[in-house]
């Protein structure tokens, strides 16, 4: 494993390639109930188109020209007998119409239910899987909106868009053959007008397609801004700054609104044009087959032309869908670049291919020469380098900045170091599983996040059928016990979103029962018991001494009196090892502990 990486970040998000193809290949799953969902479309378009040929046959038998093949159906040339054939022919096809509506309708929905729930589950997981830089740079609002937002757009495609499309290749096949085989002559003035509507609907898609990329943007930025400020109401209210976030969303939601605008103002425009285009073709069909008639032409019978009037209006007014189809297909496609570009960013945090497996952890932990530096180019750890025994309770301290909360961090390997290696048991963490590393840790952070649920299922997370005697005893260790009993519902009192029920001194006290039930073989404590009270903290830290004898801790504290009694000291200044020792050792130094230590205990302001 090399001692370095490159300081070269991939983007956020990548564009991703061919964006609808990969869409339909979600599909391939489910190649039988997608047969049967497009042959159902096929079938009910050909039999949708069949009336016309049904009015034109019922017309020519009627005045004495008949197909051939209806008066042998019939068995005799009578008309009345044949009007009664085809109005029983009319029956069936209708009733197989309906049948192979419903079956397409049936299959394309759930399949748009199969596809979105695959692709919502594919996207969350390689989310849950980016490196930590992905969530501290990219807003929130925008991934919920690629998992929410753009899935949906692609599963409303799904419904009705492919179903679209299908229809109306088919029409034109249908339709098509249908008016050459009868009358070649008037097909080329009826078909006219399609050139024009096709190179008009190209046009239409170049131009709409960045628009609706801008809408998905927008949609974006306006789901971020409503996640932050409903989140932060507190701090809202606090400052009284309602008519501030007011404006900011106002502006944020303009900026949808004009985006969407930009879009409705070349898709309202494109049905019109289309449906002029479409008005020359049946008003040509129209008068040239009248002018044929009148002249005693042979080219077509009376029945034949309301077969082509009814036909070619039947093939040249779905045109007018087009429009709307590939309104769907472009938003589609912008929501399909955006979900798939999050899949294609590779995270800067990879698993080696064969990487190491450890059971259970020692706890021994070595940083070699450990620099990190951010992207934005601040320089935090400086060739940090020290070791810690297995079983051993570390203080770090230092001033804020020093680089105690990314130390944390590459530990967990949220972050790879740009210089150097951070060990476990003598492994280089890039070598690891990262599945075993993290089983190894447990974090109690300063700040806290709890899932919406139960006081018991937030101290039980992820430890799935654990008796409920060790959540009791965790929560003992953690000095939460009796506060919970206390409750009305005891453990199983709802928290509320994010925790918002309980004071801060009691979440943290909850997220150390959690990482205490974890039992992992090194414990993180950052600033774990900041907003705890003296007596309580004393208490959880006598508590957390039995619980973690044999096994590795490192605490993290701006007070100085939760880390007096730690086995060492380490102190960090610029991202360095700037002193390490007991308590008493390091005071008796007179560095920079020292100066803590005293501002700390009032010491400083009494020799003043």
């Amino acid at each position: 494993m090399p001692e370095s990486v490159p300081l070269a970040q991939p983007p956020l998000l990548l564009e991703a390639e061919r964006p609808m193809a990969r869409l339909f290949a979600y599909l391939a799953p489910y190649r039988t109930r997608l047969t049967l969902g497009v042959s159902s479309s096929v079938l009910n378009k050909i039999l949708d188109l069949m009336p016309p040929l049904l009015v034109g046959w019922v017309i020519d038998s009627l005045r004495g020209s008949p197909p051939q093949w209806i008066a042998r159906l019939a068995g005799t040339s009578d008309a009345w007998n044949m009007a009664v054939v085809l109005a029983a022919l009319s029956v069936a096809i209708f009733f197989f119409e309906s049948f192979f509506q419903w079956g397409y309708q049936h299959y394309f929905m759930t399949l748009a239910q199969e596809v979105q729930h695959d692709l919502r589950l594919d996207a969350y997981e390689r989310i849950q899987r980016r490196e930590i830089a992905f969530f501290e740079e990219h807003r929130l609002g925008e991934t919920l909106a690629m998992l929410n937002d753009d899935v949906n757009q692609l599963e409303r495609f799904l419904n009705n868009g492919a179903n679209e499309l299908i229809q109306t290749v088919v029409l034109f096949i249908f339709s098509g053959f249908v008016l050459f085989d009868t009358s070649w002559r008037l097909a080329f003035i009826a078909m006219a007008p399609i050139p024009l509507i096709l190179w008009g609907s190209l046009a239409y898609q170049r131009r709409i397609a960045p628009r609706y990329r801008r809408v998905r943007e927008a949609v974006g930025s306006l789901s971020s801004r409503l996640e932050n400020n409903i989140g932060g109401i507190l701090v809202i209210q606090s400052f009284g700054a309602e008519a501030f976030e007011l404006d900011r969303v106002r502006a944020a939601s303009a900026e949808y609104r004009e985006a969407n605008r930009q879009a409705i103002r070349l898709s309202a425009i494109f049905v019109p044009v289309i449906r002029m285009a479409i008005v020359l073709g049946f008003a040509g069909v129209l008068l040239v087959g009248s002018h044929w008639i009148l002249e005693h032409r042979s080219w077509i019978t009376v029945g034949q032309l309301v077969l082509f009037a009814m036909m070619t209006e039947r093939l040249l007014w779905p045109l007018v869908r087009l429009g709307q189809v590939l309104d769907e297909y472009e938003r589609a496609r912008a929501s399909a670049r955006r979900t798939f570009g999050l899949l294609d960013t590779p995270s800067t945090i990879v698993e080696p291919a064969e990487p190491i497996r450890i059971e259970r952890a020692r706890g021994e932990l070595e940083l070699a020469q450990v620099s990190f530096t951010y992207k934005r180019g601040d320089r935090i750890l400086d060739r940090l380098s020290f070791h810690i025994a297995p079983g051993e309770t570390i203080g770090i301290a230092g001033p804020t900045g020093a680089g105690k909360s990314t130390l944390i961090k590459l530990l967990l390997r949220l972050y790879d170091p740009t210089g150097g290696a951070v060990k476990l048991d003598g492994h280089d963490l890039r070598d690891l599983a990262l599945e075993d590393l993290r089983r190894s840790i447990a974090l109690v952070s300063q700040d806290v996040y709890l899932f919406h649920g139960t006081l018991r299922e937030n101290i039980a997370y992820r430890a799935v059928g654990v008796p409920f005697e060790k959540i009791v005893e965790a929560a003992k260790y953690a000095e939460l016990h009796d506060f919970i009993v206390g409750l009305p519902d005891g453990y199983d009192t709802l928290v509320g979103e994010r925790g918002i029920k309980l004071s801060g001194g009691q979440r943290q006290r909850l997220s150390i029962a959690r990482a205490i039930l974890k039992d992992a073989p090194i414990l993180i404590l950052d600033e774990a018991t900041s907003s705890v009270d003296t007596e309580t903290e004393r208490a959880i830290q006598e508590n957390l001494r039995r619980w973690t004898a044999g096994r590795t801790a490192l605490i993290i504290a701006h007070r100085l009196s939760t880390i007096r009694n730690a086995d060492r000291i380490l102190v960090l200044r610029d991202g360095r090892l700037a002193e390490e020792g007991t308590h008493d050792a390091l005071i008796a130094k007179g560095g920079t502990y020292a100066d803590l230590w005293h501002v700390q205990s009032g010491e400083l302001v009494e020799a003043v």
